[in-house]
């Protein structure tokens, strides 16, 4: 074999060498899959049931960053403290740390949205009472069921805005 010869036969095999390497298939690096195309599995927030779902689905997945998203800057939970006799509220920080506490030491959170029984307001600002049932597994021997309502005020500055709650009224007997 004359040196042209030798240095095509190199070149051939150097360049199905490129190939094999550039085709390869790492399992510790796959491809994204794109097939699902830009659905997302949140909800419009701009509808008072996207808000709802995207509530569900912050608890379900325990997604604090979601559930962030879901209150507004003033926002304020309340609930009545039965032992005490007494209405007990605090503010958007206390809630996402208290939430927080919740997503971190439960193994699953399973809301279920009822009927929503009471709805008023207009285009960017709704009164909302909604019944739920909530399933809490902090572990296989140690789980929680609550059925209750709540009774929120929602608001958004335009009406092409998201929903955004003011106030939760936790109206849950013990």
């Amino acid at each position: 074999m004359n040196n042209r010869n030798k240095l095509v036969v190199h070149f051939l095999l150097t360049l199905i060498l490129c190939s094999l390497l550039i085709s390869c298939f790492n399992p510790f690096s796959p491809k994204v899959d794109n097939s699902l195309g830009n659905e997302s599995i949140l909800s419009d927030q701009k509808t008072v049931e996207g808000l709802f779902q995207n509530f569900k689905y912050a608890y379900t997945f325990r997604d604090s960053t979601i559930y962030g998203q879901l209150l507004a800057s003033e926002f304020v939970f309340t609930y009545f403290d039965y032992d005490l006799g007494v209405d007990i509220s605090w503010d958007r920080q206390t809630d996402m740390k208290t939430t927080e506490g919740l997503f971190s030491n439960t193994q699953s959170l399973n809301l279920i949205w009822n009927n929503i029984v009471f709805q008023q307001g207009d285009s960017l600002d709704v009164d909302v009472k909604r019944s739920f049932n909530l399933n809490i597994t902090f572990n296989p021997s140690d789980i929680t069921n609550f059925s209750g309502f709540v009774d929120m005020s929602l608001s958004r500055p335009t009406a092409d805005d998201k929903w955004k709650i003011i106030r939760w009224r936790d109206l849950t007997n013990p």
